[in-house]
């Protein structure tokens, strides 16, 4: 030591390798910082060179994070993709009529004004076009009929519904319309699928307005590859037949008694009429309703629009054969308007024909009967629910023993001498439309009760 205490020089150096070698050997404070770099390429060195040895499980583990995640999202991005290819598919099948929203613009003030609730009146139309792969069904005249007209009320609050077909034979007032061609036809006093055959959907439209005093909301049209393919695609409908039906006219060939038909059999089996009862339009329209009414209920008994599998195929059956107007030209609009239908209970969605009698001047061709049709007309507008008996005519429902009636609004009663029926009139205000003949969907195709 010297006289400062400080070892000697030399005593330094040789402790000083020693303290270098402890500190050497010291493992850091677990919760100290480590140290700075001590140079730029130091702080860039690998990060595989640089991790400790047990890292490599952890470091492959995240890289097939990574993939799995990339992979996930790239499947998300392809479904969603395939999921609005289809959606923008479907909905470019739909054809929009704009020339009858266009018509209908110009005799806007003729039409009937909107009614008081948010009901919906929609006239479907069956259209026999002989073109566009249907000429086996006759020549193609580069004309078209309304083979079928039904005018179908959903009610306000979408707990029922009134479907009303009018009979392609009864005589109306069709008013001067617009041809393809841009000519216009006369007024007349005509049969009513002649509206269709030279005025198209606007005057068929116009035709029943003034008829019924029902402003019409929206419009759809079908041909008969379209009906085709949409039996085809709920797995066929169910018809019961008395006896055996032959109509080559037809191309029906049937056995008796319960069977499920295709599209073709189906489209026969609404059209014919030499093949069954006495031909008239009257029996062809109530096979019809029956028909609709078992389709009816083959849609909402298996979940059709709830299952993906079964819905695809209707939806591109239904978009790719239907003419709508620019309200329901979407996939969106139709799917709405079809859930809403299928919420509607079975026993509250009816179908009759208005009340009709033969024309005073031809038998072969029908008349509205009246007052009977005016009170049917009245009660739609005013979005009352309509009665319907199970069969038979209204009248036989004011007699004892008649069978119990069914309306729009779901309930059942035994008739009474004082329920008004298509030929009397009520004595009270009326808190429903009077009685008609006609079905429900919770019938039996068979006439027996559903369950």
């Amino acid at each position: 030591m010297t006289s400062s205490g400080m070892p000697p020089a030399e005593d330094r150096a040789d402790a000083e390798p020693e303290k270098n070698a402890a500190e050497a050997d010291r493992e850091p404070a677990p919760d100290a910082d480590p140290p700075q770099a001590a140079s730029a390429p130091a702080a860039e060195a690998d990060p595989e060179q640089a991790a400790p040895a047990d890292s490599g499980p952890r470091r492959r583990s995240y890289r097939w994070l990574k993939i799995l995640a990339g992979a996930t999202a790239l499947l998300v991005l392809a479904g969603a993709g395939g999921l609005w290819y289809l959606y923008q598919q479907l909905n470019g099948n739909i054809t929009t009529d704009r020339v009858t929203e266009n018509e209908l613009q110009v005799h806007a003030s003729e039409r009937p004004t909107q009614g008081p609730t948010s009901a919906e009146n929609i006239l479907l139309i069956g259209s026999d076009n002989r073109g566009n792969g249907n000429g086996k069904y006759g020549r193609d005249s580069g004309t078209q009929r309304s083979d079928t007209a039904i005018l179908l009320h959903i009610a306000a609050d979408r707990q029922s519904a009134t479907a009303m077909s009018i009979p392609r034979d009864l005589m109306a007032h069709v008013p001067s319309c617009t041809k393809p061609d841009g000519g216009q036809t006369q007024p007349k006093f005509e049969q009513f699928n002649w509206a269709f055959q030279f005025g198209g959907a606007a005057c068929t439209i116009r035709t029943v307005e003034d008829m019924t005093g029902i402003r019409i909301d929206h419009h759809l049209i079908v041909d008969f590859s379209g009906f085709k393919k949409i039996v085809n695609a709920v797995g066929g409908v169910d018809v019961c037949l008395a006896e055996p039906v032959h109509d080559s006219e037809a191309h029906l060939d049937l056995p008796a008694g319960r069977q499920t038909l295709s599209g073709e059999q189906a489209l026969g089996y609404v059209r014919a009429r030499h093949g069954f009862g006495d031909g008239s339009d009257t029996q062809r329209i109530d096979r019809q309703q029956g028909f609709l009414g078992s389709l009816f209920s083959k849609v909402t008994s298996n979940g059709v629009l709830l299952n993906p599998t079964k819905v695809l195929p209707v939806l591109s059956a239904a978009t790719s054969s239907l003419t709508a107007d620019p309200g329901l030209d979407s996939l969106s609009e139709l799917y709405g308007l079809a859930r809403e239908i299928q919420r509607i209970p079975s026993q509250k969605m009816v179908f009759l024909t208005l009340p009709q009698e033969q024309y005073t001047l031809d038998h072969n061709r029908d008349q509205l009967k009246q007052p009977a049709a005016g009170k049917l007309f009245a009660a739609l507008r005013d979005d009352l629910p309509v009665t319907v008996t199970d069969d038979g005519h209204p009248e036989d429902t004011a007699t004892s023993g008649a069978p119990a009636a069914t309306t729009a609004g779901g309930t059942s009663t035994a008739p009474s001498a004082g329920t008004p029926t298509s030929g009397d009139t009520p004595t009270d205000a009326p808190t429903s439309g009077p009685t008609y003949r006609g079905t429900t969907a919770a019938a039996d195709i068979c006439g027996k009760a559903a369950t």
